[in-house]
């Protein structure tokens, strides 16, 4: 087996709801280690330099807080703080409170837009990315060594969440022939349907379970159908917990 095929080999293996939503959730937690972890990169100038620019989003700072390495978040802050700082002084020193302008759109405010230009980046979002997109393309490159072998496997799974969906037929649409598209769409959209069906099944007992004719019935599949329902539309499972500092 060759070393990229081992985290769709994995992925497979533990594809619940999604196969899709594993993968990235391994590649972020691997990229929280290299940002918080052991390996102490926080304390690399280049790599706080890197991450001071791309900053991080809202969620990514929570899950920060949550891996559990206060040093190493107080770190990260306090660069990040003296490049906001410095920069936020340029913005208000060159600032100009015109209003309408020739050269500016109505409502156009520099200092908003250089805080909107830094909310549109995240160190740890843009490297998930970057992971993500290699492990699609191995994917399809795996899929081309033996179509009907594979396909078989994605029959086996629960299909995708709807975020990944998009990017699996995105892809798909780039690396198959139209006659592996064919076949590749005659299978992935007939269990997409199945498997939405039944998650909806799930969701609609759990929701019928608390009629009081249905107090003495069984559960079925549904004591879990909020976090599976959530991860099926959204590809985010609730129910995890946070990932955390290996201490």
């Amino acid at each position: 087996m060759q070393i990229q095929n081992i985290p769709i080999e994995e992925a497979f293996e533990n594809a619940g709801e999604c196969p899709f939503c594993y993968i990235e959730r391994r590649t972020e937690d691997h990229m929280m280690d290299f940002v918080l972890g052991h390996s102490a990169s926080y304390m690399e100038p280049d790599i706080r330099d890197m991450t001071d620019r791309e900053g991080f989003c809202r969620q990514h700072f929570k899950k920060m807080y949550d891996y559990g390495n206060a040093l190493g978040n107080a770190w990260i802050l306090k660069t990040m703080y003296l490049r906001n700082i410095s920069e936020m002084k340029k913005e208000f020193k060159d600032f100009k409170p015109s209003g309408r302008s020739l050269f500016k759109k109505d409502g156009e405010n520099s200092i908003a837009e250089w805080i909107r230009g830094k909310e549109k980046s995240c160190f740890i979002c843009s490297g998930v990315a970057t992971s993500f997109g290699n492990y699609m393309k191995t994917f399809f490159s795996m899929y081309k060594e033996d179509p009907a072998e594979f396909l078989k496997r994605i029959k086996g799974t629960k299909g995708f969440c709807l975020s990944h969906f998009a990017v699996l037929i995105e892809q798909a649409d780039k690396s198959l022939s139209r006659q592996e598209l064919d076949e590749f769409y005659r299978a992935v959209l007939p269990l997409m349907e199945e498997n939405m069906d039944r998650v909806y099944g799930d969701i609609s007992w759990f929701v019928d379970k608390y009629d009081y004719r249905n107090r003495d019935a069984d559960w079925k599949n549904s004591k879990d159908a909020i976090p599976r329902g959530m991860l099926k539309l959204k590809g985010t499972d609730p129910s995890l917990p946070p990932h955390t500092l290996d201490r």
